[in-house]
C-alpha cells in the first residue's frame, strides 16, 4: 500500500505563535494612537485658527471708536451738510467736497450735536483744511481722518462739560478736486 504524501504544513510552536501575536497587536496600537493624536492636533489647530481669523475679522469689522449701544438698540446717526474746504498747497490748489454722517450713542447726544453744531462744524472745517491732498488719497489716510473727527467732536464744549459720545463718523460723500 501506498501511503500518500503529507501536506507539507508547517507547524510553529506555540512559543512562536503566541509572540507573534503581541507584537502585531502592539503595531496596530501604535498606529491608532499615532492616528488619534494626529486627528485631535489637526482638529485643535484648525478650531483655533478659525476662532483667530473669526476675531481678527471682528476687530476690522469695528468703527474707529466701538459703538457703545446696547444690543438690539437701533444705532443713531446725525447727518451733517457737506464740507467744502481748500486743502494745503501741494503746488496746486485742491479742494476737498465731503459729506458726514456720526454715529452717536442715543438721542441725548443727537440734541447736545445739534445745541453745538457752529462748533462741531467749526472743529471738523479746521480739522479738514490742515489737511494735503497726498494724506487723504489713500485708505489709510480716510480712516485716520475719520479717527480724528472723531476725537475732535468727542471734545467737551465747555470746560466742565461732558464729552459727546460719537461712536463713529462715516464719509456718505468724498471727493478731492
Amino acid at each position: 500500500m501506498a501511503t500518500a504524501p503529507k501536506a507539507s504544513a508547517k507547524v510553529v510552536p506555540l512559543d512562536d505563535a503566541a509572540k507573534a501575536a503581541p507584537k502585531s497587536t502592539k503595531k496596530l496600537m501604535i498606529i491608532a494612537l499615532a492616528a488619534v493624536v494626529l486627528a485631535a492636533g489637526g482638529g485643535g489647530a484648525a478650531w483655533f485658527f478659525m476662532k483667530g481669523s473669526d476675531h481678527a475679522e471682528a476687530e476690522e469689522a469695528k468703527p474707529a471708536k466701538a459703538a457703545k449701544q446696547q444690543p438690539g438698540k437701533p444705532p443713531v446717526f446725525v447727518p451733517m451738510e457737506p464740507f467744502t474746504v481748500n486743502l494745503q498747497s501741494e503746488g496746486i490748489d485742491q479742494y476737498l467736497q465731503v459729506t458726514v454722517t456720526m454715529q452717536v450713542a442715543d438721542d441725548t447726544q443727537v440734541e447736545l450735536i445739534k445745541q453745538y453744531m457752529p462748533l462741531v462744524r467749526s472743529r471738523i472745517l479746521m480739522l479738514l483744511a490742515s489737511k494735503k491732498a497726498s494724506e487723504l488719497n489713500t485708505t489709510e489716510g480716510k480712516e485716520k481722518l475719520q479717527e480724528e473727527i472723531v476725537e475732535a467732536v468727542s471734545k467737551p464744549f465747555t470746560k466742565k462739560g461732558d464729552p459727546l459720545d460719537v461712536s463713529a463718523v462715516l464719509f456718505t460723500s468724498f471727493v478731492i478736486q
